[in-house]
């Protein structure tokens, strides 16, 4: 599917409140399922990554100059998460996330696919992604392009397992649309 007028770049400094924005707003859903404490923890995790993090980039997409969604790349476990033992050798998209008013429209697809083009370009051969049983559509949306559990990968944050996923780039369709 194409959005008209669907634009994925990467952010630029002054919209740094603009993605903490559709960030938080997209992952607001699970306030419901966590716990307050555990859910400002959380709120306060993305808010502090689109602020301070060590990305290698962020990528936006927009419709008509309107921020719908937002991930960000690393090129290591330790940048993404303080975790350098996990030894992740390859770019590691994170915080994928899409305004609730804009899903279902292939935002976070294209936000995919243009994480794997700058994946090549680096030069890599895939790509890594981390997330948990409570986000199921995201999960069913990854298995669905080609990711496959990469348990290799994965860690406990308090008593939530982290799965890891990670896509061949060469083994996708995604790249071929």
């Amino acid at each position: 599917m194409t959005i008209n007028g669907l634009v994925i770049r990467e952010s630029k400094q002054e919209e740094v409140d603009q993605v903490k924005k559709v960030l938080v707003d997209s992952y607001e859903q699970y306030a419901t399922i966590l716990s307050v404490e555990q859910w400002e923890n959380y709120k306060n995790s993305i808010i502090d990554s689109t602020e301070n993090s060590q990305t290698k980039t962020k990528l936006v997409a927009l419709v008509d100059n309107v921020m719908l969604g937002a991930c960000f790349l690393f090129d290591s476990a330790e940048k993404a998460y303080g975790l350098p033992d996990l030894e992740i050798k390859y770019p590691i998209v994170r915080l994928l996330g899409v305004s609730p008013k804009a899903r279902g429209l292939g935002i976070a697809t294209e936000l995919i696919r243009a994480s794997c083009n700058l994946a090549q370009e680096w030069g890599s051969d895939r790509i890594v992604l981390h997330t948990s049983d409570m986000m199921q559509s995201a999960i069913k949306l990854y298995e669905k392009l080609g990711f496959k559990r990469a348990k290799q990968y994965e860690f406990m944050n308090g008593k939530i397992l982290v799965k890891s996923y990670e896509l061949t780039i060469n083994e996708t369709t995604l790249l071929t649309n």
